[in-house]
C-alpha cells in the first residue's frame, strides 16, 4: 500500500481546509407579511413567492394540528416495556 513520502505542512494542511468553513445563512424579507425567508423559496408564514401567493398555509396548518390531534388520540404509551 502507498504511503506518503514526505510529511505536509502546516501550511499546507491548512490552505487546503481553508474553504471548508461554514457560511452563514443570508436572509431575504418577504414582500407580504415581512418576515425573513430563505431567497428563492415560498415564505413558510404566509405561503407567498415574489409577491404572489403559490401555497394556501391556512389549510396546511389545519392539516398539521389535525394530525398532531390524531397522533395523541389513543390511550396506551408505546415506550412502556412488558416485564413480568
Amino acid at each position: 500500500m502507498p504511503v506518503p513520502k514526505q510529511r505536509h505542512t502546516k501550511s499546507r494542511r491548512n490552505k487546503r481546509r481553508s474553504h471548508h468553513s461554514l457560511k452563514a445563512v443570508k436572509l431575504a424579507v418577504c414582500s407580504k407579511c415581512k418576515e425573513p425567508v430563505l431567497p428563492h423559496q415560498v415564505c413558510v408564514n404566509c405561503g407567498s413567492y415574489k409577491g404572489r401567493e403559490v401555497m394556501k398555509v391556512e389549510s396546511k396548518i389545519a392539516k398539521k394540528g389535525k394530525k398532531e390531534q390524531h397522533k395523541h388520540d389513543h390511550d396506551h404509551d408505546h415506550n412502556y416495556e412488558h416485564h413480568e
